[in-house]
């Protein structure tokens, strides 16, 4: 198998999925492209603000990529390219994609709510009251870890105290997006040019940045960048969204786009040979095909995350119900193409069918690309720095959004939809404050990122597929209650909780017997593992049981609270 062939049997099973997965889809559920959407019905200027497809999309796809369709295929790289390819595929198109757009519709369909508030009406208050609280935790688990990938990305100095060219420049970079970022909400704000326009726009302050940022790099060390990022992310997960994360996402989703397509073209020009074996067992390094492979390919394949963003802030910001398609099933299905290509450069840099142990993933697949590139006379060096760059930008815009739905998780915990907001006590006020609920989100997840996010990373594909599992159920709910088919979510949910039980199962088996044996290399992370797994564990458990009784249930009564 050589790249270039598995490029083009992705492009036609995606594209192919798009046009006739995604249209069956629609046409099931129905889409009213006369209604009026939450980002009108419930517009605020803060969270609910109508933003164009283009717009919407950029937020959606930018959001939810991350770094996790780069690191998840890489790592599972061990098991071959085979079984990678067809997770890929297989878990992109029919867990993934159709996740999205389920969780997106169920949204829009209820007044922009998030899935906790779906629960809660088509569940119980107290699967509300769990996935809230199931949500915040995750929430600060992929704050704490993305927000130190970004910090050590912008760290400008080596162990030695020499200078870090691509860093500096990276950093440097990344500040001029997002002063460039206001001033584009400004713009998009307060004039109404044409969507053409408006790309000139974006895209020339897109390349004004790189220019700048390339010339005149800065260097400061790894403390003061997450310093840097917590505050930054504070502040984008307050300010209305026109302001800092619509503009923002839409500027890196022409970054992010630019370089899967020169990636393509790339991989076109250069046809790069497969140096994985197809298939290298179904246990490997003592790591076991299932669960391992499932929960570490999530982004690209499926993700929980990915439920959190739809109904969370890219649902209140969709003009038109028809827009859903391409912004949620759309941006998944660009995911799991960005997943193969990161594919092909591991296939690529692998040595004799071993993946390089002493290269992190970003740099397998910026160092792949960069040779790729190489045939179209684009310097290595330059392309490498701008692959990074794109990577991080991944990571910061998954930042802005994830501090986001943290932040209104620990809100609508408190939150109690009979009592209103000029009978709340004191104390309630405080909690769902906007401006506490943050801080003690990223407060927590700070800490976690300067002590110890390390020991619990190994939870975060678990957490994240638990998640995904929940929010299947959460939407099938929803749709069988609303009288809609929602068949196609069954088996996705059944399989993903599955995978992430076992996964959670093995970790607190795992821990358990290191701690009781004495043979754990750190205790105090073996524990705080143990602690979250058992934890992650019970409170899906619970909710799970609650979605299934709902949907075993003989009630045939339409519950109703769309708008």
């Amino acid at each position: 198998m050589n790249g270039l062939t598995m490029m083009l049997i992705a492009i036609v099973v995606l594209g192919g999925a798009y046009l006739i997965y995604g249209r069956y889809l629609t046409k099931k559920w129905g889409i009213d492209p006369n209604a009026k959407t939450p980002a009108y019905e419930m517009q605020d200027g803060v969270d609910y603000v109508p933003a164009d497809t283009g717009v919407v999309f950029g937020h959606q796809f930018a959001s939810i990529a991350g770094a996790g369709p780069i690191n998840g295929p890489i790592q599972a790289a061990i098991f071959g390219w085979v079984p990678v390819l067809l997770w890929i595929l297989v878990g992109g198109v029919f867990f993934g994609a159709v996740q999205d757009f389920a969780a997106m519709y169920a949204s829009v369909k209820n007044k922009g709510r998030t899935i906790g508030y779906i629960i809660e009406v088509y569940i119980g208050k107290t699967g509300k009251k769990l996935f809230l609280l199931f949500t915040w935790l995750f929430s600060i688990l992929v704050v704490a870890a993305f927000a130190d990938v970004v910090a050590k990305t912008f760290n400008g100095f080596a162990a030695d105290g020499t200078k870090i060219l691509g860093n500096g420049q990276v950093s440097m970079t990344s500040i001029l997006f997002i002063v460039a970022a206001v001033a584009l909400g400004m713009i998009l704000k307060n004039n109404k040019f044409s969507t053409g326009v408006n790309t000139v726009i974006a895209i020339g302050l897109l390349v004004l940045c790189i220019v700048l940022g390339l010339a005149v790099p800065i260097y400061f060390s790894t403390g003061f960048w997450h310093l840097f990022v917590f505050i930054y992310i504070a502040i984008a997960s307050i300010v209305p969204v026109w302001v800092l994360l619509q503009p923002r996402d839409y500027l890196n989703s022409f970054l992010l786009l630019a370089m899967i397509g020169a990636s393509v073209i790339g991989v076109i020009c250069f046809n790069p040979q497969m140096n994985l074996v197809a298939f290298s067992g179904w246990s490997v390094n003592g790591n076991t095909m299932f669960p391992y492979l499932f929960v570490t390919i999530a982004c690209g394949a499926v993700s929980g995350f990915h439920a959190l963003v739809s109904s969370g802030t890219a649902s209140k910001q969709i003009k038109n119900e028809k827009d859903m398609l391409p912004v949620s099933f759309g941006a998944m299905l660009l995911e799991s193409m960005l997943a193969v290509i990161a594919l092909i450069a591991v296939g690529y840099i692998a040595t004799d069918g071993a993946v390089p142990a002493d290269m992190t993933q970003p740099q397998i697949f910026a160092s792949a690309v960069a040779v790729f590139l190489e045939k179209l006379h684009i310097p290595a060096s330059i392309s490498s720095t701008l692959i990074t760059l794109a990577i991080s930008a991944f990571a910061l815009t998954s930042l802005d959004s994830v501090a986001r739905v943290g932040r209104i998780a620990f809100q609508e915990f408190f939150l109690d939809s009979s009592i209103k907001d000029e009978d709340m006590s004191p104390m309630l006020k405080v909690l769902t404050s906007k401006y506490f609920s943050t801080a003690i989100t990223l407060i927590l997840a700070y800490a976690l990122a300067k002590v110890g996010y390390a020991s619990i990373w190994p939870l975060f594909g678990s957490a994240n597929q638990l998640l995904s599992a929940l929010a299947l159920i959460a939407c099938a709910v929803y749709l069988k209650k609303t009288n809609r088919q929602g068949f196609m979510l069954w088996v996705p949910m059944v399989i993903m909780l599955a995978v992430t039980l076992t996964a959670l199962a093995l970790t607190i088996y795992g821990k358990t017997t290191a701690l009781m044996t004495g043979t754990s290399a750190s205790v105090a992370g073996d524990a705080l593992q143990l602690s979250f797994a058992i934890a992650l564990m019970i409170l899906g458990i619970i909710v799970a049981i609650q979605g299934f009784n709902k949907l075993m249930g003989k009630e045939t009564k339409e519950v109703k609270i769309e708008g």
